[in-house]
C-alpha cells in the first residue's frame, strides 16, 4: 500500500497514467478526480498554436489519436483485468468481448476499465469521480463504473448542453456531454449550487440604449398583407408588403414614438422597432442547479479562454465540479490533463492537484498557462517525468523519438513544426516568431533538434534552411556533442543585428546548443521584445469569494 508524505507539492506527470497511478499516486489520497478521455471518436486532432498578432496559425500539430485499435496492448490488460480485477469488473468485461468482439470500442473499454480500477484506489473514502464522455460509449462506460465502484455509488449523469443544433443528416443533431457522477462511499463532499437569475426568462431581442441600459423591443408589424389604409403603405422607407406584413399602428403613432426616442433602428438597415419606455431588469433569482447544464457554453473560436488546444473544455464547468465536489486544500486529479483546464481551474479555488498527460506538447502548454494565468500567485509544483539529465534525456530518445524533439524545443519554447504524420522533413523541426522593432512583422528563428550522429554537414543544411524559410536565425539543439567543424560552420555564417537595436543585440545567426547545456540553464540568443510561443492565457487572480454560483 503506497502512502502519502505530508509535505504536499503540485504535480505535473509526463507519460503513461497507468504506471504514473501505481507508482506514484497514494491510495486513498484524492478528493476529486475529473477525466476526459478520448471518446474512440476514430478523429485525429491537432493543436493550433497562436501567432504573435493574435491570429490563428496555418500551422497544427497532431496531438493525439483518438483511435484505439484491438493488439497487444489491449490483449494483455484485458487478460490483468480479467485475471485480477474486481470480480464484478472481471465478469463485465469478459461479457463485453463475447458482445463486442476484438474491436476498437474492446480495446478502448478494456483500457479504461484498468485504469478506473486505480482511480478508484486512489481516491479517498470520501471522494468523487466524474468522467467526462459522449453518447459513443457513455453507455458500456456507465457499466465499467458500476461494475468498479458499485451502482450504489453512482449519483448523476449530468447533461451538459454545449451549443445550439446543426444541420445533419438521417437523425437528430448531438448537442450534449455526459458527465458520469460516482463517489467512493455513501459519505462524501457536496455541495448543492445555486446560480443567479434565469436565462430563459430574457426576452430573446434586447437593445442597448443611448442610455447604457439594455431595452426590450418589439415588432412594428403584424402578419398579412392590406391595401386599405395606410398600414400597408411605406413609413420612413420601409415597405412591410415586402415581407408579407403591415403595420400594427398608424404612422403618425409611429413618428410620436421616435420624437420620444422609442425607436430603435438596427445598424444593419433592418426594420425599425418599437423599444420599451422602461430598461429591462432580469429577475435575480436564485435557481437550484440540476442534472441539465444549459448555462455553460463551449469555448467557441473566438473565445479568450480558447488556446487552441483540441477537447478543451471551458473553466466555467470545471470550476462547477471543483465547487461542488471540494473544499480549499483538497487535492483533485485529472489523469488525462491535456491542455490543463482542470488544474488550472483548482489553482485558483486554492485546491492542491495533480495532471498526467502523455505528450510533452501538453505539458509544454499547461506550464505556459499556469505561468501566464498566475504569475507570482503560482502555487510552487513540480514536473516529472521530463528528462532532467543526458541519461534520461537519451532513454526518451530512444524511446520515442517526436516526444524527444517536442521535449527539446520546449527547453527554449519553440513551436514544434512537424508532427507524427510528417512527409519528407523539410529541416525544420520548430519556430519561435518574435518581435525587435515596431513594424508589427514578426521575425523567424528556425530550429533543428537531433538525437544522433552529428557532423558540419547538418550545419551547412541548417544555413540554407534559414535562407529558404526567410529566417534570420537558425538553432541546432543537439544531444551528442557539437565537432570543432561544426563550430567553425556555424561561426562561418556571421551575425544578426537588429535594424532598431543596439549593438549588444547582435547575435550568432547559426547557434548550435546541446542538451547538456539546456539542462544546465543555457539559453539561444535573440532579441526578447515579445515571444508568445504557445496562445497566452488571460491573466486571472486566485479566487476570493464566490462568483457566479453560490453554494447552499
Amino acid at each position: 500500500m503506497k502512502t502519502e508524505t505530508t509535505d504536499w507539492q503540485n504535480r505535473l506527470y509526463f507519460g503513461d497514467n497507468l504506471p504514473i497511478l501505481r507508482e506514484h499516486v497514494a491510495d486513498e489520497s484524492v478528493d476529486l478526480i475529473y477525466l476526459d478521455p478520448p471518446f474512440n471518436s476514430q478523429a485525429t486532432y491537432s493543436v493550433l498554436f497562436g501567432e504573435k498578432n493574435g491570429t490563428q496559425s496555418q500551422a497544427q500539430i497532431t496531438a493525439f489519436e483518438d483511435t484505439w485499435h484491438w493488439g497487444e496492448e489491449s490483449e494483455r490488460a484485458y487478460r490483468e483485468v480479467v485475471r485480477g480485477g474486481p470480480k464484478k469488473l472481471s465478469d463485465l468485461i469478459q461479457a463485453l468481448r463475447g458482445f463486442l468482439g476484438q474491436n476498437d470500442m474492446m480495446a478502448y473499454l478494456t483500457m479504461m476499465s484498468i485504469r478506473l480500477v486505480e482511480l478508484r484506489r486512489v481516491l479517498k473514502l470520501t471522494g468523487s469521480i466524474y468522467l467526462h464522455c459522449d453518447p459513443t460509449a457513455s453507455h458500456y462506460l456507465k457499466l465499467v463504473l458500476d461494475a468498479v465502484f458499485d451502482p450504489s455509488c453512482f449519483r448523476n449523469d449530468v447533461t451538459w448542453r454545449r451549443h445550439n443544433a446543426r444541420s445533419t443528416s438521417g437523425r437528430w443533431p448531438r448537442v450534449h456531454d455526459v458527465l458520469l457522477y460516482y463517489t467512493r462511499s455513501p459519505s462524501y463532499t457536496f455541495h448543492a449550487m445555486r446560480v443567479t437569475g434565469d436565462i430563459r426568462k430574457t426576452p430573446h431581442t434586447l437593445i442597448t440604449g443611448p442610455d447604457g441600459l439594455k431595452y426590450q423591443t418589439y415588432e412594428l408589424t403584424a402578419p398579412g398583407i392590406t391595401k386599405e389604409g395606410v398600414s400597408g403603405k411605406p413609413w420612413r422607407g420601409y415597405n412591410p408588403s415586402s415581407m408579407g406584413r403591415h403595420w400594427a399602428n398608424r404612422h403618425e403613432i409611429m413618428d410620436r414614438w421616435d420624437e420620444n426616442g422609442l425607436i430603435h433602428w438596427p445598424r444593419n438597415g433592418g426594420f425599425p422597432r418599437r423599444r420599451a419606455a422602461q430598461p429591462f431588469i432580469l429577475e435575480e433569482r436564485k435557481i437550484m442547479v440540476g442534472d441539465v447544464w444549459s448555462d455553460i457554453h463551449r469555448i467557441n473560436q473566438s473565445a479568450a479562454e480558447r488556446l487552441g488546444y483540441p477537447t478543451q473544455k471551458p473553466e466555467a464547468l470545471l470550476e462547477r465540479i471543483i465547487k461542488s465536489s471540494s473544499n480549499e486544500g483538497d487535492i483533485v486529479l485529472d489523469p488525462f490533463c491535456g491542455c490543463g483546464t482542470t488544474i488550472n481551474v483548482a489553482e485558483r479555488l486554492h485546491r492542491r492537484w495533480i495532471g498526467i498527460d502523455i505528450t510533452h506538447l501538453a505539458i509544454a502548454l499547461i506550464k505556459n498557462r499556469l505561468h501566464d494565468t498566475f504569475a507570482t500567485e503560482l502555487s510552487p509544483y513540480e514536473v516529472l517525468g521530463a528528462p532532467k539529465d543526458l541519461a534520461s534525456a537519451r532513454a526518451l530518445a530512444q524511446q520515442d523519438r517526436y516526444q524527444f524533439e517536442w521535449w527539446a524545443l520546449s527547453l527554449i519554447d519553440a513551436r514544434p513544426a512537424q508532427d507524427k504524420k510528417k512527409g519528407a522533413d523539410s529541416g525544420v523541426d520548430g519556430y519561435i516568431n518574435f518581435f525587435d522593432d515596431g513594424s508589427g512583422k514578426a521575425k523567424k528563428i528556425v530550429v533543428q533538434v537531433k538525437s544522433g550522429h552529428v557532423a558540419a554537414s547538418q550545419i551547412r543544411d541548417l544555413k540554407a534552411v534559414v535562407e529558404r524559410e526567410k529566417a534570420v536565425i537558425g538553432v541546432f539543439i543537439t544531444l551528442e556533442p557539437a565537432t570543432k567543424p561544426m563550430s567553425q560552420e556555424a561561426v562561418s555564417a556571421g551575425y544578426y543585428a537588429p535594424e532598431h537595436l543596439a549593438k549588444e543585440h547582435t547575435v550568432p545567426k547559426i547557434q548550435i546548443v546541446t542538451i547538456a547545456e539546456l539542462l544546465e540553464g543555457a539559453q539561444i540568443l535573440y532579441p526578447r521584445l515579445l515571444v508568445t510561443t504557445f496562445k497566452q492565457a488571460q491573466r486571472k487572480y486566485k479566487e476570493t469569494g464566490p462568483k457566479q454560483e453560490e453554494l447552499l
